[in-house]
């Protein structure tokens, strides 16, 4: 059996996948060279997350199939400089879902990956949202909310809430971390809102193996 390797670098399909959606959106700012995801020095472990090890330890056998892009934690951690506005458009931090597992997902309209997979988070949303589980899918398209709200009304997306950052200061700060190399860049986050894996690029995360994934973390 092949050891799953901590957050190391992207593989060049999900670099390749990052630059495309650049280059149609004239937006190549948003992306960055290579450098190891969750190697950044922006953020320490904290005493809170040293019990995420285990958990991480324990999930990572599910990081495959669907979600083998997604990648465990190195040193499970707060990232306490991540913040965003909610749907009522104040300002929100991870502090805010406290109780609860994240799915953090970073989406643009003119993200063409990001676009496709909206409805499998849609449909995740619906199946396992709860007082334990939320998908937080966080658009950072510039501008106001007329074009992301467009957006989700077309697709049918109806069960996720709009988070917003049109100043991408949260990419940017997850770029700092070594965490997002393009979009979508996505993190899972437990319920002590220590950071337990990340993946960049799209996944189908309404898929059995996704589901499974999640439950794992949450713990049912």
């Amino acid at each position: 059996m092949t050891t799953k390797k901590s957050l190391g670098l992207p593989s060049v399909k999900w670099i390749a996948i990052a630059a495309v959606a650049g280059v149609v959106a004239g937006a190549a700012a948003v992306y960055v060279k290579e450098t190891g995801i969750g190697n950044g020095g922006g953020e320490t472990a904290s005493v809170e997350c040293k019990l995420a090890r285990d958990r991480i330890a324990s999930v990572t056998p599910l990081m495959k199939g669907q979600v083998a892009a997604m990648v465990a934690a190195y040193e499970p951690r707060k990232l306490t400089a991540v913040s965003f506005n909610g749907p009522d458009g104040k300002p929100l931090t991870l502090d805010h879902f406290a109780g609860k597992t994240v799915l953090l997902n970073l989406w643009a309209t003119w993200c063409v990956p990001c676009r496709e997979e909206m409805p499998a988070l849609n449909a995740l949303e619906k199946e396992m949202g709860s007082d334990k589980f939320q998908v937080v899918p966080v658009n950072i398209d510039s501008g106001d909310d007329d074009k992301p709200k467009t957006f989700l009304a077309e697709t049918g997306v109806d069960a996720l809430q709009l988070y917003r950052d049109n100043t991408i200061a949260v990419f940017n700060s997850l770029k700092k971390e070594g965490l997002a190399m393009g979009l979508p860049v996505t993190l899972l986050i437990d319920d002590k809102g220590c950071l337990i894996s990340a993946m960049n690029g799209p996944a189908a995360w309404d898929s059995a193996d996704a589901k499974a994934l999640i439950k794992g973390v949450v713990g049912s």
